[in-house]
């Protein structure tokens, strides 16, 4: 009896403990929104599966942790990265997938029944999301949408991101610690540019060139077009496109005469099988990435330009674009833009560094090619 009443009392204590650590938050998210959550969450829905690359960050031991459901692309879209984490943690083959907000095809009684505490969705699904009336579908059912951002504008959303998903994850100095080394990576640029204030070179960022027939897709005054800028170069599309996303057509671009020309890749043969696209990240080809990168410079956008003419053509990974590691893809441009004042920044060792202090993987080289010798 004695022992029976010990084991109920502790059983009893346990829970109290649970329920005193457990607590109601209400946080803003990236879109404005003002959301009540039990915290730390043990269980969420990612809406983009490469929101992954943060949740490695907070959790490195246990990426997938709490993982209940989340969105395919991963797979997809990055399928290298996708295949050294089933490798490493095999569990992730397990996860239910999800369809897409913006396409209409989230399942809202899937994700019901996996009782998640947070959906964490990327911005530009919102409007996708209210339209279909998934928010306040999931919000009947006790289960709330949190929104972060490293897509639509990066620069201004990322930090927030972080500190968002690690305070709901209980992982806030994880966060802190990751920031401040992602401040110090981008002040080895900006600290240069700001006091050398060199002249700037015109750049074509050719977004996804080669996945389809169509030239060129690009980006306007954010994302990569910002990258750019903070990079100390000067982006043709600024004054063409004027949100994150757009199109130039081959005589913009011959007119405008680009000096450096940036092309976003990765490997996309779920999406388009043996297309021209280049397929930059890790553990790539490089000469099959040259190739490819080479083959783009022929079509008629770039006839004539300066940045042919010079072999300043380059390649790098697309899902810099898309994840809190952006400061390498800068520090990279950088060092396209003005060799001379970078020639001490070696962007692959951060991006080492980056994976030997916060990731669960091992580092792969091959997220960058350039035409031009000596310039990977």
């Amino acid at each position: 009896m004695k022992r029976h009443l010990l084991f109920t009392a502790a059983v009893a204590l346990a829970l109290l403990s649970c329920l005193a650590q457990a607590r109601e938050v209400t946080v803003t998210d990236v879109a404005g929104r003002q959301v009540e959550i039990d915290t730390p969450v043990k269980r969420m829905i990612l809406g983009e599966g490469r929101q992954i690359y943060l949740l490695s960050v907070l959790q490195p031991q246990t990426p997938f942790e709490g993982v209940v459901g989340w969105r395919e692309d991963l797979a997809q879209a990055d399928p290298e990265t996708y295949a050294a984490y089933a490798e490493q943690f095999p569990e992730v083959k397990e996860i239910p997938t999800f369809g897409g907000f913006k396409d209409g095809t989230f399942d809202v009684e899937q994700a019901a029944a996996l009782r998640p505490d947070v959906v964490f969705m990327n911005i530009e699904a919102r409007t996708a999301t209210e339209d279909a009336g998934y928010e306040d579908k999931l919000a009947a059912l006790g289960i709330p949408i949190v929104y972060v951002d490293f897509r639509e504008d990066p620069i201004k959303h990322t930090s927030a991101s972080i500190r968002l998903m690690g305070q709901l994850l209980d992982k806030s100095d994880e966060a802190e610690r990751f920031i401040e080394f992602s401040d110090e990576q981008m002040a080895r640029v900006t600290d240069v540019i700001e006091q050398a204030n060199p002249e700037r070179p015109r750049v074509f960022i050719d977004r996804a060139g080669g996945y389809s027939d169509d030239c060129c897709m690009s980006f306007g005054p954010h994302n990569f077009g910002e990258y750019v800028d903070i990079a100390g170069g000067q982006n043709i599309a600024d004054d063409i496109i004027p949100t994150t996303f757009g199109t130039l057509n081959p005589e913009q671009i011959i007119a405008s005469n680009p000096e450096q020309m940036v092309v976003t890749g990765g490997d996309w043969e779920a999406y388009v099988p043996g297309g021209a696209w280049v397929g930059v990240g890790p553990g790539t080809d490089m000469n099959e990435a040259r190739r490819k990168l080479e083959a783009l410079t022929h079509r008629t956008a770039m006839t004539g330009i300066d940045a042919v003419k010079q072999d300043q053509v380059h390649a790098i990974w697309h899902q810099f674009y898309n994840s809190p590691y952006y400061f390498v893809a800068i520090q990279q441009l950088a060092k396209w833009f003005h060799p001379e004042l970078f020639e001490d920044l070696d962007p692959d060792a951060t991006l080492r560094e980056l994976h030997e202090r916060f990731l669960p993987l091992s580092y792969q080289p091959g997220y960058w090619v350039s035409l031009e010798a000596g310039h990977e």
